[in-house]
């Protein structure tokens, strides 16, 4: 394994599945600026609901089953992780903080941006949120705006203009209780569609307008970008669980049949297939019958038109639609489906690809499956944050919750103490 660098560890709890990612920094003889993916194990989720802990005995055991798993293939135990954090009721809002440059001489320095920082948080948050990251977009130094790193500068006012994510109180606690009682400790809780976003498009994209669409079990979440700033940020209470008990209701069949038909015959663009092609669903488990993939991939248009829908709609309240340059960059298990780029093409109007973690390097299998995507993507977030702040990158100026003990009151400690 080597000791070249500290592992670094990503933990997606979904909906349908847990997902960790182990990685760790490349020696400076191997390049250095990538991470080597060691290890990944994924088990199938228990307790969680569209994102949320619905139970957390259940969340709790699956997240250990899955940490255990990961521990036996390295041969190390895990101690602490970046943790992934989603679900329906993240908020958006724009926010604006002021503060006095602090040097006599006027020059602007990395204190007095944090404390800018730090103003802006001050935002007054819904009854019980928690404020998750204050991304800043830009900063105004006496009155001139449109600066992206103020640092040296010279001025007597700085302003910054950021985006704040919110998170429910509620969930964020049940979310590191249920983490903490499997002794493990949290390093950050990330938006998990904003962990993805910086793993799966480049600045330039980013620059020139881009968004990203994470399409897991029961939810879809987007992220878009422009001029390297975050726009807006939301999920949609729609995914790819969705298309498989649309399958199961329109051929009549088992759950688990209708994920093998959508898995094996699933496609989104109903052009694409031929009339007499068929299904024969003893194949995957079913009854003696055949259907048409005609029919199926009907069924699974239908769905996925409706999600893109949901998608431009969002587009439309910030004033992208069809006009994002670098598209829409799909990732998470429900890209998998085939035909999803070209339906993408046609209904929302831009360019579309899917999307891949980048900087990353790994001899698993698992590492090319959209699937793992977040979990690869909030190791390779860790690893940014612990180099340093991410030496310079848009990333290291995102205060995330770092001492999650302030709203946990302690919880971790009291976990701890509980564990034989």
């Amino acid at each position: 394994m080597g000791t070249t660098s500290p592992l670094v560890i990503g933990l997606d709890i979904g909906s349908s599945a847990i997902r960790i990612a182990v990685g760790q920094r490349a020696s400076q003889e191997e390049g250095g600026d990538y991470l080597k993916i060691i290890a990944a194990s994924e088990v199938p989720a228990a307790g969680i609901s569209k994102g949320m802990i619905a139970s957390i005995e259940d969340a709790t055991a699956a997240v250990s089953s899955c940490m255990e798993k990961t521990e036996r293939v390295l041969g190390a135990p895990l101690e602490r992780a970046w943790v992934g954090i989603s679900g329906l009721h993240i908020l958006t809002e724009e926010s604006r903080g002021v503060v006095a440059v602090g040097k006599p001489d006027g020059e602007i320095t990395e204190d007095d941006v944090e404390r800018a920082i730090e103003a802006a948080r001050t935002v007054a948050t819904p009854l019980n949120y928690d404020i998750l990251h204050v991304i800043p977009k830009s900063f105004t130094v006496d009155g001139q705006a449109g600066i992206k790193d103020p640092v040296g500068m010279t001025g007597i006012r700085l302003e910054v203009d950021a985006q704040i994510i919110q998170g429910p109180t509620s969930h964020i606690k049940n979310l590191t209780k249920c983490i903490y009682r499997t002794g493990f400790d949290i390093e950050d809780l990330v938006l998990s569609i904003l962990a993805a976003s910086e793993s799966v498009t480049t600045s330039r994209q980013k620059e020139l307008g881009v968004a990203v669409v994470n399409i897991g079990g029961p939810t879809t979440s987007y992220a878009v970008f422009e001029e390297g700033d975050l726009l807006t940020a939301g999920i949609i209470p729609i995914g790819g669980d969705h298309i498989t008990s649309d399958i199961a209701i329109g051929l009549r069949i088992s759950i688990d049949v209708a994920e093998r038909v959508k898995i094996d015959y699933g496609t989104a663009c109903v052009k694409d297939i031929q009339k007499k092609d068929e299904i024969n669903l003893e194949e995957v488990g079913g009854e003696r019958e055949t259907v048409a993939r005609k029919y199926v991939a009907e069924i699974i248009q239908a769905r996925m038109e409706e999600i893109f829908e949901k998608i431009d709609k969002e587009f439309k309240k910030i004033g992208r639609s069809g006009m994002l340059p670098s598209g829409v960059v799909f990732t998470g298990g429900g890209a998998k489906l085939s035909g999803i780029v070209d339906l993408a093409k046609e209904k929302l109007r831009l360019p579309a690809s899917l999307g891949y973690p980048g900087r990353v390097s790994s001899a698993l299998e698992k590492i090319g499956d959209l699937s793992f995507t977040t979990a690869v993507s909030l190791a390779l977030w860790g690893s940014e944050m612990e180099r340093g702040r991410g030496r310079g990158r848009r990333i290291s100026q995102i205060i995330s919750l770092k001492g999650l003990d302030r709203f946990a009151g302690g919880m971790k400690r009291i976990f701890k103490s509980l564990i034989p």
